[in-house]
């Protein structure tokens, strides 16, 4: 009985070993099935993605540094609006955002002084016949020695002063917009019209209509839109990377997607307070959506390099990290084609234009020998980390 009970001991416990022994190999097993990164798909899996290989071609990416800026004009884009003698502003349709014609008609002011100045050029016109005959006689008479140089002098005087004055008025008038000619015909008039000097917008409006202004005031600002750049804060550890004609790629903060294109043309040697200084673009293209004001971001191509560089869609991001996922080919398994894919881990560059400028992290693999998932990248990545959350490995 001894004998027997021993044995029953001991078979139990050799049991217990070798399942204690069996049991951490299972494990293993396991967790190096959740740490793969390899894919298959089936023949029908890959019909329903929009998956596309090829090779990693190299393309020319600009290396960028990025700003911040704002649309902007040049001073002689910017016109304030303003009347020689002030006055009383009768009448005006224009609100911020009109567009205007050069010599269209943006306001009308009205000016008791207006009725002064034509009056008083029609008193130095009409002297002007007789002092003209007057001058022109005492200058013969001054000839033949028949009268005083005494008196042509003074008469000379008279007609030169009168004809200085009358001209000086007639710039007046054609300062506050009022044409000599309509003078002499007899039309005056309190009130003038106020002529746009540019094609352009009207930007601000700081009168109303019946408001009493002074000459300096500002009716309105007006800006020729087609002039306008775009002007960008560059900080003390990039200016020496800056070139005049350097590429320039901006977006408007309400609309990121869209791309605009500039190019540098203006340098400012000034460093400010926060170590920066300002430069200019040109924009490549007119683009009427464009305001002064508008704030941007933007990049600045300061160098153009050939690198191995893959479509946007190629890369996914997973953990902190970045991948692009590579063929390994096709094989049969069970009467069904199976497609072999493998996630590497890359570190991404600059981007451009839809690319973006890649390297391997593992420097054993040569970038030019692989063939990669050009799009769609992230069905596979989906299908990847499904498949780890299932404990298998993109069967």
């Amino acid at each position: 009985m001894k004998n027997i009970a021993y044995n029953i001991v001991l078979f139990t416990v050799l049991i217990l070993v070798l399942g204690c022994k069996n049991q951490p190999t299972k494990v293993v097993e396991q967790t190096t099935s959740k740490n793969t990164n390899n894919i298959e798909l089936s023949e029908t899996q890959l019909k329903q993605t929009e998956i596309r290989i090829g090779k990693i071609e190299k393309r020319k990416i600009g290396h960028e540094i990025s700003v911040n800026g704002m649309i902007d004009v040049p001073p002689q884009g910017n016109i304030s609006v303003t009347v020689p003698y002030g006055g009383f502003l009768k009448q005006t349709t224009m609100l911020p955002g009109t567009k205007l014609k050069k010599g269209q008609v943006i306001a009308r002011v009205e000016n008791p002084e207006f009725i002064d100045f034509q009056r008083a050029y029609l008193e130095t016109l009409a002297k002007n016949d007789y002092l003209k005959a007057d001058f022109e006689r005492q200058q013969t008479l001054n000839e033949e020695e028949v009268s005083s140089a005494k008196v042509f002098q003074k008469s000379k005087s008279n007609y030169l002063t009168n004809k200085a004055n009358m001209e000086a008025l007639e710039s007046k008038l054609r300062l506050i917009g009022i044409h000599p000619s309509r003078v002499k015909n007899g039309k005056i008039s309190a009130v003038v019209n106020i002529y746009s000097p540019i094609n352009g917008i009207v930007r601000d409006v700081y009168i109303n209509t019946g408001k009493y202004f002074n000459p300096q005031d500002v009716l309105m600002n007006i800006t020729d839109a087609s002039d306008l750049h775009i002007e960008l804060k560059v900080y003390e550890d990039d200016i020496p990377l800056i070139r005049v004609g350097q590429r320039i790629r901006f977006r408007l903060s309400n609309a990121p997607e869209n791309w605009m294109e500039a190019n540098v043309f203006l340098i400012g040697n000034n460093v400010r307070d926060d170590r920066s200084i300002t430069i200019h673009g040109h924009l490549e293209e007119k683009n009427e959506a464009l305001l002064p004001g508008m704030f941007v971001n933007a990049n600045i191509e300061v160098d153009t390099l050939e690198q191995f560089a893959v479509p946007e869609e190629a890369i996914v991001r997973f953990e902190g990290k970045h991948y692009i996922f590579i063929s390994k080919g096709n094989r049969k398994e069970d009467n069904q084609i199976m497609s072999d894919f493998e996630m590497l881990e890359v570190n991404k560059g600059n981007e451009e234009e839809n690319y973006v400028a890649v390297s391997l992290v593992d420097n054993s693999l040569k970038m030019e020998d692989l063939s990669i998932v050009l799009n769609d990248a992230f069905t596979l990545l989906a299908k990847a980390k499904n498949s780890e959350d299932e404990g298998g490995h993109g069967h």
